[in-house]
């Protein structure tokens, strides 16, 4: 069976139940197009796991700021359908924001509270809000039985998480491990953007936090000292200007009352000349 390109969400609904229909499994991979070898991963895992693989591409307009890159964000529904196929995908739903927002943009999900508020939420309010809102609705018209998300956009897979934990949505929520090119950068779409000198410059992110995950390892347990230490990493690379470095217990992203223990989320996020990275790493500081 050749893979099928879904335009509408009767199409998209359909192929699914049919899938169901059969006794499968439905597997969901959201994506906003442009796909990397990061997405592969998130397909290919998908594709272990379910009968019937759909990837998502829409490029989501309600999680752009006015300011963001919406009308430049890179856009290749062929290639993407293409490397959607050979990772092991049934199905590409490649839906218009017409077919996403039926009504226009006048009813939302969101995530209120600290969990949307930190780390990106400081600088985009409105983000999160949009994510929610559109990966309701696509659980809604693939009714998955898995949906799958990167890591590396870290504080966005809990938020999702805790959207589905507290509408009962009946889909098993699965987080998969950063994928990094060989010298430690973050694989991402907007990684398109860097000239060459901003994407040697846009090392100093990953490795930071590795320096930063190593100090804890051998000991430190102070958040204020470790995020000092971090902050002066970055501010050695001129081209890096650091939006945010945080540090937060993990998963459930709170702010430790004392010394680091358990699971410690460390995240970024930084503009590399134009173009905004974000990054993290998960580190165990110890026993709680």
């Amino acid at each position: 069976m050749s893979m099928l390109l879904l335009k509408t969400v009767q199409e998209a609904r359909a192929a699914c139940r049919e899938a169901k229909s059969r006794g499968g499994g439905v597997g969901l991979v959201p994506t906003m197009g442009a796909l990397h070898a990061g997405h592969a991963s998130l397909i290919e895992a998908a594709a272990r796991e379910n009968d019937f693989v759909v990837v998502s591409v829409f490029v989501n307009p309600t999680q752009f700021a006015p300011t963001e890159d919406l009308d430049a964000y890179p856009r290749s529904l062929d290639k993407d359908c293409a490397l959607a196929e050979q990772m092991g995908a049934q199905a590409v739903f490649a839906p218009t924001a017409a077919q996403m927002y039926p009504g226009g943009e006048g009813v939302w999900v969101k995530v209120a509270g600290r969990l949307t508020e930190i780390l990106c939420g400081r600088s985009r309010p409105a983000h999160f809000r949009g994510v929610t809102t559109v990966v309701a609705k696509l659980f809604n018209i693939i009714a998955p039985d898995r949906a799958y998300f990167g890591q590396k956009d870290g504080q966005q897979a809990q938020v999702i998480r805790r959207m589905a934990e507290e509408l009962f949505v009946p889909t098993e929520i699965k987080i998969m491990p950063i994928v990094r090119e060989a010298d430690g950068l973050a694989l991402s779409s907007r990684n398109v953007y860097l000239s060459g000198r901003e994407r040697e410059a846009a090392l100093v992110l990953s490795r930071s936090l590795r320096a930063v995950r190593e100090k804890i390892e051998k000991g430190e347990r102070d958040p204020a000292a470790a995020l000092s230490f971090l902050n002066g990493l970055i501010a050695a690379e001129p081209l890096a200007r650091l939006e945010y470095a945080e540090i937060y217990s993990f998963p459930a992203l709170e702010e430790f009352a004392g010394e680091m223990s358990g699971e410690v989320f460390i995240a970024l996020a930084a503009k590399i000349g134009q173009t905004r990275l974000i990054d993290n790493i998960v580190v165990a500081a110890g026993p709680y």
